[in-house]
């Protein structure tokens, strides 16, 4: 694997480019993005039906078929959008319209994006938790899994205790700025945390605990320094929690 610190520099880059103000016509495609997830939601675009044609849903949205392109490559990325050759676009699966209420209008493409950014992020901070933990970091890390554990026992969110863990992960690495940029993002890590673990309350148990298993094997990943495993482990957590967002309930 390349070296980490490499990686490091350039999710510090990124984060540079995420404070850029964004231009008029992504924020217009952003927008086209949350309305067709809201009707796929509502059911006004039914699961395994056929999306209307660019040229229809331009006409609808008052958009251009660029913009709506755009919205639509969004769409596919996060899964709930699969593009048949020759066919078209068709639903692939219905989310709860809940997460429509969760996050501010517009900005439902900006909380995916994030968990794009997470993804690579947290994965480097895992990896280099499990090469420079100390007595300390384990004591917080396993505190805030067991914080989480509780929760799931009670009923409660966990979405501050979450966070905890993550955070506690990010010391670990002995690095200030993966600290530093926890701090500089705290409201968007809130904001996925939050969605997420409100979602998972409406689901069965066993899905709910299969998010807890997730964290207990980076978790044992890093006490055993291993570092691959743990890089890797972090990196399919986030995108898991990135693909339960759009998960039906």
């Amino acid at each position: 694997m390349a070296n980490a610190g490499w990686h490091l520099q350039r999710m510090m880059m990124k984060l540079a480019v995420a404070n850029e103000p964004i231009t008029g016509a992504t924020r217009f495609g952003d927008i086209i993005y949350e309305r067709i997830v809201a009707m796929i939601a509502e059911g006004k675009f039914p699961v395994n039906e056929r999306l209307p044609a660019e040229t229809r849903l331009a006409e609808m949205f008052g958009a251009s078929r660029p913009v709506v392109r755009d919205a639509l490559e969004r769409l596919r990325t996060d899964g709930l959008v699969v593009s048949r050759k020759g066919s078209g676009s068709y639903v692939r699966q219905r989310p709860d319209s809940s997460v429509l209420t969760m996050v501010p209008v517009g900005s439902l493409a900006d909380v995916q994006r994030f968990f794009e950014f997470r993804a690579g992020l947290e994965a480097e901070a895992a990896e280099l938790a499990a090469r420079n933990w100390q007595p300390a970091d384990r004591e917080r890390i396993s505190a805030a899994l067991q914080k989480i554990e509780q929760c799931l026992r009670e009923g409660r969110l966990g979405a501050e205790e979450d966070q905890e863990l993550h955070d506690a992960i990010a010391m670990a690495t002995g690095n200030q700025f993966h600290v530093s940029a926890r701090d500089l993002f705290r409201p968007h890590f809130a904001i996925g945390h939050s969605v997420t673990r409100s979602l998972s309350l409406k689901r069965t148990p066993e899905q709910i605990r299969s998010v807890q298993d997730e964290h207990a094997v980076i978790v044992e990943a890093i006490f055993a320094r291993r570092e691959v495993e743990a890089h890797d482990a972090m990196k399919r957590h986030i995108l898991n929690a990135r693909a339960r967002m759009f998960q039906g309930v």
